[in-house]
C-alpha cells in the first residue's frame, strides 16, 4: 500500500518545502523507494529545488502544472477538461544523480488565484462535485504506483490544502521553536482532527520536526524545553539545526551525491535519520 504523507505549518519560511524535498530525496537514494511529490504550495520552492526555474517556467507557460487541474474543476460551462496528469508529473526529477525513482506534481503561483474562487466552484451533476476531493479523483489513478507519496501544503488550512490532507494518511510539522512559528500548531492539530472525523479516514499527526534551530537562541532552547514538555504531537527526535547548506541546496545546480548537496557538517545525516524516524512512525 502507498504511504502518503502531507508537511503543513500555518507559517511560511520554516523548512516546509526543504524538508518535503529532502526527505523525498533521501527516500530514493537510501531507502530506494519509489517517490511521488505532490506540490500543492504556490511559493513552488519544492518545485523549483527538484526541476530548477527554467523548466517550470516553460511547464507553468503550457499548463502543466496542478493549478490547471483546479482551473479545469472551477469551469462548469461544459468545456473539455484539459489537465493532464501523464505530461503533468515529471518523471526522474532532482538535481542529485544519486537519486532514482523520484517524480513530481508542480506546482504554480496561479494557485493563489485559484484557492480564492475554490470555495464557489459548482456542486457539478448530481452533486458529486466536491472541492476538497479534487486531487484524489485526479490521481487516484496512479498513487499506488508509488512506495510513499509527500504532499508540500500552503501555509494554510484552505480548500488546497485539505486537498492535500484527503489523499493523506498522516501528516508532519515543520517548525521553528519560536512563537510565531509554532503559534498555530495547535490549531492545524485541531482543524486536521475534525477534517479526519468529517471524511471517515484517519490522518494521524506523525510528528513535529524542529527546524532551524539556534542553540545559542535563548528563545529556541526555552520554546524546545516547552515543547518537549508539553506538545500538541509528538517531537521527532531528530532536530535539524540551521545551516547555510540548506538555502545553499535549493540552488538547482548537478551534484553526485546527496551528502554533496546537504554538505558534510552532518545535516545529510540529519536528514537521513530524520527519514529513517518518519519511516518508522509511518509504518512503511
Amino acid at each position: 500500500m502507498t504511504t502518503v504523507i502531507a508537511t503543513i505549518n500555518l507559517k511560511g519560511g520554516v523548512g516546509k518545502s526543504t524538508t518535503t524535498v529532502a526527505v523525498a530525496e533521501t527516500l530514493s537514494a537510501v531507502f530506494h523507494k519509489k517517490v511521488l511529490v505532490i506540490d500543492l504550495d504556490p511559493q513552488t520552492n519544492a518545485t523549483t529545488m527538484l526541476i530548477g526555474e527554467e523548466k517550470w517556467k516553460k511547464l507553468n507557460n503550457e499548463g502543466l502544472t496542478l493549478a490547471q487541474l483546479f482551473k479545469d474543476a472551477l469551469e462548469s460551462d461544459g468545456r473539455a477538461r484539459t489537465f493532464d496528469i501523464e505530461k503533468t508529473i515529471q518523471k526522474g526529477v532532482s538535481n542529485v544523480a544519486d537519486v532514482q525513482n523520484l517524480d513530481l506534481l508542480p506546482s504554480s503561483l496561479d494557485l493563489i488565484d485559484v484557492q480564492d474562487r475554490l470555495a464557489g466552484m459548482s456542486s457539478g451533476r448530481f452533486y458529486a462535485e466536491n472541492p476538497t476531493d479534487i486531487l484524489r479523483r485526479a490521481t487516484r489513478s496512479i498513487i499506488e504506483m508509488y512506495d510513499l507519496v509527500l504532499v508540500d501544503c500552503p501555509p494554510n488550512l484552505g480548500i488546497i490544502t485539505l486537498n492535500g490532507l484527503r489523499i493523506s494518511n498522516g501528516y508532519i510539522i515543520p517548525t521553528i521553536p519560536d512563537i510565531l512559528s509554532t503559534y498555530g500548531i495547535p490549531q492545524i492539530v485541531k482543524r486536521v482532527g475534525q477534517f479526519s472525523d468529517t471524511i471517515g479516514e484517519n490522518i494521524d499527526p506523525l510528528g513535529i520536526l524542529i527546524s532551524k534551530y539556534r542553540a545559542q537562541s535563548t528563545t529556541h532552547t526555552n520554546v524546545l524545553r516547552e515543547m518537549k514538555r508539553k506538545a500538541d504531537a509528538p517531537l521527532f527526535e531528530t532536530i535539524i539545526p540551521e545551516n547555510d547548506k540548506a538555502a545553499d541546496a535549493a540552488d538547482y545546480a548537478p551534484v553526485s551525491t546527496l551528502r554533496q548537496k546537504w554538505g558534510y557538517q552532518g545535516q545529510y545525516d540529519r536528514y537521513v535519520a530524520l527519514t529513517k524516524e518518519l519511516m518508522e512512525r509511518a509504518g512503511v
